[in-house]
């Protein structure tokens, strides 16, 4: 996990500071606040604080959604200025745990890679895939970096295609192929004295950088709201004239659908839903010092939502739970055609 923000005209340690700051008033959100400060001050060059981050949330009382993922980013910022020791201690617990989320087994395998421990990058990488991807009739968006990270970890040690390097080579968008992208001896034509040699490869690392940034980044999305109906129905009854915003649940559920959709086919990225709830909507409108039945409140509290960390990436993967809580899957729920 990396900040959203661009690495320039960015004060990171001034960052982290806001962000911490955020966490102590969204105590909700403090495991994605902090993730993201962590971020920030490895960006900085301040390990030991982005440690201290670390720390922070694997101590806390409170339950995390995601530890691998912390003690992965623990493990990969140690390394880095010199404790390696620890760091392969907590590498060897995240491959023990089997996370089924693919950041953490990608975080891991990247260390190990970045270190020249291929063959234990390759097999972090490959017991990753095998856990997520075996009987998986597409590999999820979020799956994507772990392909890409194993192709071009068997592209260093030189071994043959097998089928899920195939597979990252069909889900390779980038005009560079993979196999040039991830080719081991490309890094010798920078020391060529031909400007036409160091102008390709610039662009095939500028290509190489764009894939990576695709696949690894954390966009901020376009968010659009959602009630539970129990919160719907709170809703409407306290503030009445909310019902002109949401005159059912029914058509509430209809009117996310068809303007994701709508978003999606103008070619809007990064779209994602919010789930909203009336307590935090009040404190929202209190925060702001207006009433709660102001309908153009809702589209801000959608967006401070998903600043906080909040949004849920849409279209969820066709057999995933559908995102309307109905409990069957997308495919069959919202995400039927039409």
């Amino acid at each position: 996990m990396r900040p959203d923000t661009p690495a320039e005209n960015v004060d990171h340690t001034a960052e982290a500071a806001r962000l911490e700051r955020t966490a102590g008033l969204y105590p909700e959100d403090a495991e994605a606040l902090l993730l993201r400060a962590a971020a920030h001050l490895e960006l900085a060059g301040d390990r030991p604080a982005a440690s201290t981050l670390y720390d922070r949330l694997l101590s806390a009382s409170a339950g995390l959604e995601n530890p691998s993922l912390v003690r992965a980013l623990k493990a990969s910022n140690l390394w880095e200025y010199g404790h390696e020791a620890e760091a392969r201690a907590i590498i060897e617990g995240v491959r023990t745990a089997s996370p089924r989320d693919p950041a953490p087994w990608v975080i891991v395998a990247e260390a190990l890679e970045s270190h020249d421990e291929l063959e234990a990058a390759h097999e972090t990488f490959t017991e990753g895939a095998r856990l997520l991807l075996t009987d998986v009739p597409e590999p999820p968006y979020s799956t994507h970096p772990l392909l890409f990270g194993r192709h071009r970890v068997r592209r260093m040690l030189g071994l043959a295609h097998d089928e899920w390097d195939t597979l990252a080579d069909t889900l390779h968008s980038m005009p560079v192929s993979l196999d040039e992208l991830h080719d081991p001896k490309r890094v010798w034509s920078l020391g060529s004295d031909n400007p036409a040699e160091l102008e390709a490869e610039i662009l095939r690392l500028r290509a190489e950088l764009g894939a990576y940034r695709e696949a690894l980044s954390r966009p901020f999305p376009v968010a659009i709201l959602h009630w539970p109906v129990d919160e719907l129905t709170e809703l409407t009854e306290a503030y009445p004239t909310l019902a002109e915003e949401y005159p059912s649940y029914e058509a509430h559920l209809a009117t996310i659908e068809a303007a994701l959709r709508e978003l999606a086919s103008s070619g809007t990225p990064n779209l994602g839903i919010v789930t909203g709830t009336v307590p935090s909507y009040e404190a929202f409108a209190a925060s702001e010092g207006t009433s709660p039945a102001d309908a153009t409140l809702l589209p801000q509290y959608a967006t401070t939502l998903a600043a906080r960390g909040r949004a849920a990436a849409w279209p969820p993967d066709r057999s995933a739970a559908c995102w309307c809580g109905s409990g069957r899957a997308y495919g069959e729920c919202h995400g039927t055609a039409g």
